[in-house]
Protein backbone atom coordinates (compact mmCIF):
# COMPACT_ATOMS: atom_id res chain seq x y z
CA UNK A 1 0.00 0.00 0.00
CA UNK A 2 1.22 3.43 -0.95
CA UNK A 3 1.53 6.00 1.57
CA UNK A 4 -0.95 8.62 0.48
CA UNK A 5 -3.22 5.56 0.67
CA UNK A 6 -2.03 4.59 4.46
CA UNK A 7 -2.92 9.19 4.79
CA UNK A 8 -6.63 8.36 3.00
CA UNK A 9 -7.62 5.43 4.91
CA UNK A 10 -6.84 6.96 8.28
CA UNK A 11 -8.36 10.32 7.61
CA UNK A 12 -11.41 7.80 6.23
CA UNK A 13 -11.94 6.08 9.75
CA UNK A 14 -12.74 9.73 11.33
CA UNK A 15 -14.56 11.33 8.85
CA UNK A 16 -16.50 10.98 5.06
CA UNK A 17 -14.18 12.76 2.81
CA UNK A 18 -15.15 13.98 -0.84
CA UNK A 19 -13.53 12.59 -3.40
CA UNK A 20 -12.15 16.54 -4.38
CA UNK A 21 -11.19 16.94 -0.77
CA UNK A 22 -9.12 13.53 -1.38
CA UNK A 23 -6.96 15.37 -3.62
CA UNK A 24 -6.57 18.41 -1.40
CA UNK A 25 -4.67 16.26 0.93
CA UNK A 26 -2.74 14.23 -1.20
CA UNK A 27 -1.52 17.58 -2.79
CA UNK A 28 -1.30 19.27 0.76
CA UNK A 29 1.01 16.61 2.06
CA UNK A 30 4.35 15.89 0.92
CA UNK A 31 6.84 12.47 1.30
CA UNK A 32 9.54 13.10 4.24
CA UNK A 33 11.80 10.25 5.22
CA UNK A 34 14.61 10.11 8.62
CA UNK A 35 17.06 7.59 8.86
CA UNK A 36 17.34 5.28 12.36
CA UNK A 37 18.20 7.95 15.11
CA UNK A 38 17.31 11.01 13.24
CA UNK A 39 15.07 13.64 14.59
CA UNK A 40 11.69 14.79 13.61
CA UNK A 41 12.16 17.18 15.66
CA UNK A 42 15.28 18.50 18.25
CA UNK A 43 14.62 20.78 21.61
CA UNK A 44 14.74 24.61 21.21
CA UNK A 45 13.61 24.17 17.55
CA UNK A 46 10.21 25.54 16.27
CA UNK A 47 8.37 22.38 15.32
CA UNK A 48 7.72 23.37 11.66
CA UNK A 49 5.86 20.22 9.96
CA UNK A 50 3.27 18.12 11.11
CA UNK A 51 4.16 14.52 10.04
CA UNK A 52 1.85 11.61 9.36
CA UNK A 53 3.77 8.36 9.90
CA UNK A 54 3.60 5.75 7.25
CA UNK A 55 6.42 3.47 8.28
CA UNK A 56 8.52 3.28 10.97
CA UNK A 57 8.56 4.07 14.93
CA UNK A 58 9.49 7.33 17.04
CA UNK A 59 9.79 8.55 20.50
CA UNK A 60 9.16 11.67 21.89
CA UNK A 61 11.46 12.28 24.87
CA UNK A 62 13.14 15.56 27.32
CA UNK A 63 16.03 15.71 29.28
CA UNK A 64 15.43 15.77 32.63
CA UNK A 65 18.44 16.01 35.20
CA UNK A 66 21.05 15.47 31.92
CA UNK A 67 19.35 12.56 31.36
CA UNK A 68 16.64 11.17 28.64
CA UNK A 69 13.24 10.67 29.64
CA UNK A 70 11.08 9.36 27.45
CA UNK A 71 7.16 10.57 27.16
CA UNK A 72 6.09 8.48 24.54
CA UNK A 73 6.15 6.07 20.91
CA UNK A 74 4.61 7.14 17.92
CA UNK A 75 3.86 4.09 15.47
CA UNK A 76 2.66 3.94 11.91
CA UNK A 77 -0.81 5.21 10.88
CA UNK A 78 -0.49 8.20 13.41
CA UNK A 79 0.31 11.74 13.88
CA UNK A 80 3.49 13.63 14.75
CA UNK A 81 4.49 16.70 16.14
CA UNK A 82 4.83 19.02 19.18
CA UNK A 83 1.20 20.78 18.51
CA UNK A 84 2.40 23.25 21.13
CA UNK A 85 5.25 24.45 19.22
CA UNK A 86 3.64 23.63 15.92
CA UNK A 87 1.01 26.05 16.68
CA UNK A 88 2.44 28.99 18.54
CA UNK A 89 5.26 28.70 16.48
CA UNK A 90 7.44 28.87 19.74
CA UNK A 91 10.56 26.46 20.83
CA UNK A 92 9.87 23.09 21.67
CA UNK A 93 11.09 21.30 24.76
CA UNK A 94 10.78 17.89 23.47
CA UNK A 95 12.63 16.07 21.01
CA UNK A 96 11.59 13.04 18.32
CA UNK A 97 13.78 10.83 16.81
CA UNK A 98 13.33 7.69 14.55
CA UNK A 99 13.85 4.50 16.65
CA UNK A 100 13.24 3.12 12.82
CA UNK A 101 13.94 4.18 9.30
CA UNK A 102 10.44 6.21 8.73
CA UNK A 103 8.26 7.46 6.00
CA UNK A 104 6.18 10.60 6.51
CA UNK A 105 3.76 12.57 4.68
CA UNK A 106 4.29 16.28 6.18
CA UNK A 107 2.41 19.12 5.69
CA UNK A 108 3.46 22.71 7.49
CA UNK A 109 1.57 25.41 9.34
CA UNK A 110 0.37 27.21 6.42
CA UNK A 111 -0.46 25.02 4.34
CA UNK A 112 -2.72 22.97 6.72
CA UNK A 113 -4.39 26.73 7.83
CA UNK A 114 -5.28 26.38 3.94
CA UNK A 115 -6.55 23.65 4.12
CA UNK A 116 -8.97 24.09 6.94
CA UNK A 117 -10.36 27.14 4.72
CA UNK A 118 -10.83 24.93 1.70
CA UNK A 119 -11.83 22.08 3.04
CA UNK A 120 -14.86 21.54 4.77
CA UNK A 121 -13.89 18.27 6.62
CA UNK A 122 -10.44 19.25 7.29
CA UNK A 123 -11.23 21.36 10.72
CA UNK A 124 -13.27 18.28 11.95
CA UNK A 125 -10.09 15.93 11.20
CA UNK A 126 -8.08 18.68 12.61
CA UNK A 127 -10.18 18.25 15.85
CA UNK A 128 -10.73 14.86 16.39
CA UNK A 129 -6.63 14.18 15.68
CA UNK A 130 -5.68 17.03 18.23
CA UNK A 131 -8.42 15.50 20.90
CA UNK A 132 -7.02 11.91 20.29
CA UNK A 133 -3.41 13.18 21.14
CA UNK A 134 -4.70 15.42 24.01
CA UNK A 135 -6.23 12.42 25.55
CA UNK A 136 -2.54 10.49 25.12
CA UNK A 137 -0.96 13.69 26.72
CA UNK A 138 -3.15 13.56 29.85
CA UNK A 139 -2.74 9.88 30.69
CA UNK A 140 1.02 9.78 30.07
CA UNK A 141 0.94 12.65 32.58
CA UNK A 142 -1.28 11.18 35.05
CA UNK A 143 0.75 7.51 34.42
CA UNK A 144 3.91 9.80 35.61
CA UNK A 145 1.92 11.05 39.18
CA UNK A 146 -0.38 8.34 39.64
CA UNK A 147 1.75 5.07 39.19
CA UNK A 148 4.77 3.65 40.57
CA UNK A 149 7.08 2.15 37.81
CA UNK A 150 5.88 -1.54 37.99
CA UNK A 151 2.30 -0.12 37.17
CA UNK A 152 3.72 2.61 34.68
CA UNK A 153 5.26 -0.82 32.61
CA UNK A 154 2.07 -2.41 33.34
CA UNK A 155 0.51 0.51 31.21
CA UNK A 156 2.96 0.37 28.81
CA UNK A 157 2.56 -3.06 27.93
CA UNK A 158 -1.55 -2.46 27.81
CA UNK A 159 -0.89 0.70 25.45
CA UNK A 160 2.04 -0.30 23.60
CA UNK A 161 2.34 -4.36 23.47
CA UNK A 162 2.27 -4.91 19.82
CA UNK A 163 5.81 -2.50 19.93
CA UNK A 164 7.54 -3.99 22.75
CA UNK A 165 9.62 -6.20 20.43
CA UNK A 166 10.87 -2.73 18.35
CA UNK A 167 11.92 -0.87 20.98
CA UNK A 168 14.63 -1.33 23.11
CA UNK A 169 14.60 -2.12 26.71
CA UNK A 170 16.69 0.39 27.67
CA UNK A 171 13.66 2.99 26.07
CA UNK A 172 11.34 1.25 27.88
CA UNK A 173 13.16 1.84 30.91
CA UNK A 174 13.47 5.81 30.43
CA UNK A 175 9.42 5.46 29.56
CA UNK A 176 8.77 3.70 32.26
CA UNK A 177 11.18 5.86 34.56
CA UNK A 178 13.91 3.86 36.15
CA UNK A 179 16.80 2.30 35.18
CA UNK A 180 17.17 -0.45 33.10
CA UNK A 181 18.14 -3.45 35.87
CA UNK A 182 15.60 -1.71 37.74
CA UNK A 183 13.30 -2.74 34.67
CA UNK A 184 14.54 -6.46 34.58
CA UNK A 185 13.38 -6.98 38.23
CA UNK A 186 10.01 -5.46 37.05
CA UNK A 187 9.24 -8.13 34.50
CA UNK A 188 10.67 -10.75 36.57
CA UNK A 189 7.90 -9.54 39.02
CA UNK A 190 5.64 -9.44 36.54
CA UNK A 191 6.31 -12.73 34.70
Amino acid sequence: MQNSDILLQTLKQITNLEAHEEQLFLDAFKPYKLKKNEHFLQATEVCTKLGFLCKGLVRYYVFRNDEEATLEFTKEGEFVADYGSFISKEPSIQNIQALEDCEFLVIDYDKLQELYKISKNANLLGRIIIEHRFIIMVNQLLTVHRYNPEDRYRYFLEHYKDLTQRIPQYLIASYVGVKPQSLSRIRKRIY
